[in-house]
């Protein structure tokens, strides 16, 4: 049986009313990732409307007898919004705020899984398919905007990959979403945005601005692995506790604050650089494509090349292509 649990931040960072509460929280195992459960309006109203509106989007196509690749679809829908429910609704959002390594993960999911097939899903582009010619105007006019220009800037968008971790964890930024109910939930938005921003442009579909060549995505998106690395050991290695207050106020006989952070750092230490392969063999797949469609391109112009060129010969001129524009202007010019 599935518990629909909830357990407000503010309550666990001031360990409960009388330190009751926490002493519920039944001991984290992998089944608990699954029994216990989180639901919030603000994360499900908005997911089942991004769903329904990309469902309504694949639908108008299939009307119109136009396709649309499944693999875009399960991106968007199982690996872009089924993710997110996933770090939100599951035993995650349950745990986040009470165990340092839990937050690692649904941080790791929000900020580095999530985005990458979101953008793989290309929603924009299916809006731009599909919506009245009004709504496709407005999408237009934002795309082309210089907000979205900077916004997509490859640069600003790795910056805000690279140090807002490091601002997290090392300020007292982290321990006020803690005390705070609405402050932890802007982070997850915040971790979503983020990393929506760094990988739109990257390895996004859709026709955004900031698109740059894929031998200079490859090396922005490999410059990254170092940074999550170095923090991930920064906080496994680190003697003090994260947000100390806060975890020894929750007085739980079966949580161990100092192995549980040593965890969470491990956790980005190593997965961060299992996801950083999954961004860059994304990245490189789509170089590989988008270098065979430009052969292609070239093979058809030679192609077509050779076919004016046969057609001249059949056709008993045997000069070559340009010929008789040179020789008009000769003509012209005079000896």
């Amino acid at each position: 049986m599935v518990s629909v649990t909830r357990f407000t931040g503010a309550i666990l960072a001031h360990g409960g009313e009388g330190g009751e509460l926490p002493s519920r929280l039944p001991r984290f195992t992998f089944s608990t990732l699954f029994t216990q459960t989180e639901l919030d309006w603000w994360l499900v109203g908005p997911l089942l409307v991004a769903t329904a509106l990309y469902l309504a989007g694949l639908w108008r196509l299939r009307l119109r007898g136009h396709h649309w690749p499944i693999g875009r679809s399960m991106a968007f829908l199982v690996g872009g919004i089924g993710v997110i429910a996933f770090a939100g609704v599951s035993g995650l959002g349950v745990y986040d705020d009470t165990m340092f390594s839990m937050h690692m993960v649904q941080h790791m999911l929000l900020a580095m899984v999530a985005p990458i097939f979101l953008a793989l899903g290309a929603p924009i582009t299916l809006a731009l398919r599909t919506t009245p010619p009004a709504v496709r105007r407005v999408l237009l006019a934002i795309l082309h905007s210089r907000v979205a220009a900077v916004l997509t800037f490859p640069l600003l968008g790795w910056g805000l990959f690279v140090a807002s971790p490091f601002a997290l964890y090392f300020t007292s930024w982290y321990p006020a979403t803690l005390n705070n109910d609405f402050l932890h939930e802007m982070l997850h938005l915040h971790f979503l945005l983020v990393g929506c921003l760094f990988f739109w442009p990257l390895i996004g579909i859709d026709p955004i601005p900031g698109r740059v060549s894929h031998p200079f995505r490859f090396l922005i998106l490999l410059s990254t692995l170092p940074f999550h690395a170095i923090l991930g050991l920064s906080i496994y290695s680190q003697d003090t506790v994260i947000a100390a207050s806060h975890y020894y106020g929750l007085q739980l006989s079966w949580l161990n604050p100092v192995s549980d952070q040593q965890v969470g750092g491990g956790l980005l230490w190593s997965s961060g650089e299992i996801v950083g392969l999954i961004m860059l063999g994304a990245v490189t797949a789509q170089w590989i494509k988008a270098s065979e469609r430009e052969a292609a391109r070239i093979d058809r112009q030679l192609d077509r090349a050779e076919r004016e060129q046969a057609s001249r010969l059949a056709a008993g001129d045997d000069r070559e292509p340009g010929a008789e524009k040179l020789s008009a202007r000769a003509d012209t010019i005079g000896p």
